[in-house]
């Protein structure tokens, strides 16, 4: 499934309204603030139709996904957005992930647990609100808010950079670092780089991270953030995506699959729109001069230009006397 689609769930006493597009979103929050009452809301729909006196509006099927038996229940399942409750525990585990990966559904899943083996983003956590633009009337309205922002650790001046892996990104990013004297290290992966942020270390430190697959890290990173205010998160979808957005390939199609990625991006065919852009990127130079290997960095994106034009096209960090800012 591609594509961004707008829910709207809703009955004579209550509005919920949100727009989903990738292929797992997450509903996170305390209690009291609308989470099961909107799975109430759709199972009642699936089970008892008009007469539940609930509306459900979207351009594909909504349904609830639970019980012991959700693994055959899913297999008959296709072009759907999928909600599951906390309740069912199913979600925290390796099968789950295993049986959504290559689904042509997207995922909508409501719990307060990391969910350590599915690759979500960051920007795709969420929680739901009272929106006010409706006050004069007696129908609650629910949207949802972005629980993760980068604004709140940025801009930085950085001494040292943490990069999540140890391939081409980390080659770039050991360049930059040593041209303006900074320290870089690899965590090699993205569940080691909370272990290094435990350090003493007064130094300004920006993480660079794959936002597209780092979402379960996100509680324990953020709060690791607003602890020592030294530590500030830069959290683009990829490395890949950060070559593509700077402009260096000046491709028509690149342009446009940027501004809309859920149109281009097929849920089945990809797990995380980080493995979208890393193919994308490799296609796109393929036997040119600009050939991308994920392993080792080509060294044509070292190139004084080249490699100012990705430093201009990240927001928030300054390195040193770069434009990234």
């Amino acid at each position: 499934m591609k594509g961004l689609h707008k829910v709207i769930v809703q009955n004579n006493r209550l509005h919920y309204e949100f727009e989903i597009k990738r292929n797992i979103t997450i509903i996170q929050g305390n209690s009291a603030t609308g989470k099961t009452t909107l799975i109430n809301m759709l199972r009642q729909a699936e089970n008892l139709g008009e007469s539940s006196g609930i509306d459900i509006s979207c351009d594909v099927p909504c349904r609830v996904l639970e019980g012991r038996n959700w693994k055959v229940i899913l297999e008959n399942i296709s072009e759907s957005i999928i909600f599951i409750d906390e309740e069912n525990t199913f979600i925290n585990t390796e099968e789950f992930a295993s049986a959504i990966q290559g689904t042509d559904n997207y995922y909508v899943l409501i719990t307060r647990e990391n969910l350590y083996n599915l690759p979500y983003s960051v920007e795709e956590i969420y929680g739901l609100y009272s929106s006010g633009k409706y006050q004069n009337t007696r129908k609650i309205y629910q949207q949802m808010y972005r629980i993760y922002s980068g604004e709140n650790f940025m801009p930085v001046e950085p001494e040292k950079l943490i990069v999540e892996d140890s391939n081409s990104g980390y080659d770039f990013f050991e360049n930059v670092s040593k041209e303006n004297q900074m320290e870089c290290e690899s965590a090699h992966g993205k569940t080691k780089i909370f272990g290094m942020l435990q350090k003493d270390d007064e130094r300004q430190i920006c993480v660079i991270a794959d936002g597209a697959a780092i979402g379960a890290e996100m509680n324990r990173l953020y709060k690791q953030c607003q602890k020592k205010k030294n530590i500030h998160l830069y959290l683009p979808e990829s490395f890949e995506w950060l070559i593509l957005n700077s402009g260096i390939l000046k491709e028509k199609l690149i342009r446009e699959i940027l501004k809309e990625p859920e149109n281009y991006i097929d849920s089945k065919d990809f797990f995380s729109w980080e493995r979208y852009f890393t193919r994308l990127l490799t296609e796109r130079t393929e036997n040119t001069y600009w050939k991308y290997k994920k392993s080792r960095l080509n060294e044509v994106y070292l190139h004084e230009k080249n490699k100012n034009l990705i430093l201009e096209s990240i927001q928030g960090i300054k390195f040193g006397d770069s434009k990234g800012e």
